[in-house]
């Protein structure tokens, strides 16, 4: 399942996704909006993306993971649109026979969307606004 929204996420649905009978471990990795970057107070944030691209990327990052590590199953949710402080704007929970690659596959995940993935986050401060961690070039 892999899912790009304006809507919030629903953690559990993502979690609930890769509960298998044959799994000995399942890690549900949550990015959240936090209010200061670099000792400045956010205000929110907001994420654009290419939508096509930024599906066919993540189903592609999904797939290198099951691939690469032993595990059953991988589910991605990522918010689009304004969030607020403490808004979930990343969901992505992993299973598989044993703890080890499941932790790993996680980090992996969320790394190569941050490497690859055309999501773009804009962060909102009292004095202005800045776009961060995008892969590729700022959105037009």
């Amino acid at each position: 399942m892999i899912i790009i929204t304006e809507d919030q996420l629903d953690i559990q649905s993502f979690t609930d996704y890769v509960v298998g009978d044959e799994n000995g471990a399942i890690n549900t990795f949550l990015g959240v909006t936090r209010n200061v970057t670099d000792g400045k107070a956010v205000l929110k944030l907001e994420y654009e993306c290419y939508l096509p691209m930024a599906q066919k990327t993540l189903e592609q990052i999904r797939d290198e993971a099951i691939v690469k590590w032993e595990v059953s199953s991988v589910s991605i949710g990522h918010r689009i649109g304004t969030l607020d402080i403490g808004e979930i704007s990343l969901v992505v929970a992993v299973s598989g026979p044993h703890r080890a690659d499941v932790f790993k596959v996680c980090q992996y995940i969320v790394d190569r969307i941050k490497e690859i993935v055309p999501i773009w986050k804009k962060e909102f401060f009292e004095d202005g606004a800045i776009w961060v961690e995008s892969p590729g070039c700022e959105p037009q």
